[in-house]
């Protein structure tokens, strides 16, 4: 039954890349840089947002909060360019072997994140990515807005030539992840518990499947 499944929209960190809390650790420090601080669970709710909006989120209100918020934003890119490539990203394990096995099946492969294309072009060439592994890579520059809005999975499907969200599968570590594929209309959201939000945290949000991992996709659409 996988003919049914045209396109699979992965999320980046956490879902095919490990997390290894680069992201969060380095959110913080920028805020640290301009005296703010946030909770751990300000921080988590941000996870798989754009890294611009969720900064327009942690900052609080004032009349220089936009000015603020790119000025934290450019210390944020800054530091994690350096870390990235100081220590390159790590897939998560047999990710390019479950790539390979949607491709092989006739189905499209596209990765979709909230980085902006410098930093996404980073993570992609050091995950060794670059030479036809995937069908698409969509960042957030792409689109107007960043998730939970549908835009980042609908330029997906523009750019791998799919018209029907009934054909579309999204796969994401968040809760923001899901209610980005809930925003599309696919017809399989699928939440993986390997990286930034729990089984609890996961369950609140809409989902058709929660995985351990992306290793488990195979078995749920051979028997789909």
């Amino acid at each position: 039954m996988i003919g049914a499944l045209k396109l699979i929209v992965f999320d980046l960190i956490g879902t095919t890349i490990q997390d290894n809390h680069e992201v969060p650790d380095t959110f913080s420090e920028a805020l640290a840089d301009h005296d703010i601080r946030i909770t751990a669970e300000q921080m988590r709710h941000a996870r798989g947002a754009s890294k611009r909006e969720a900064l327009q989120q942690l900052i609080p209100p004032s009349p220089k909060q936009a000015e603020l918020a790119e000025s934290v934003y450019a210390s944020f890119r800054e530091r994690l360019i350096r870390k990235f490539e100081a220590q390159p990203v790590r897939p998560v394990a047999r990710a390019d072997e479950i790539f390979q096995w949607f491709r092989k099946h006739g189905v499209r492969v596209a990765l979709n994140t909230g980085f902006d294309r410098e930093i996404t072009d980073l993570v992609i060439a050091s995950s060794g990515w670059t030479n036809g592994v995937v069908d698409a890579v969509v960042c957030v520059e792409d689109v107007s807005k960043g998730r939970p809005e549908p835009f980042l999975i609908l330029r997906a499907m523009e750019v791998t030539g799919i018209s029907s969200v009934h054909e579309v599968a999204n796969v994401g570590d968040t809760a923001i992840d899901l209610h980005a594929g809930f925003n599309a209309g696919v017809r399989w959201n699928i939440g993986v518990l390997s990286g930034a939000h729990n089984r609890a945290m996961l369950e609140e949000a809409p989902h058709t499947h929660l995985l351990t991992s992306i290793t488990e996709l195979p078995s749920v659409f051979e028997g789909w």
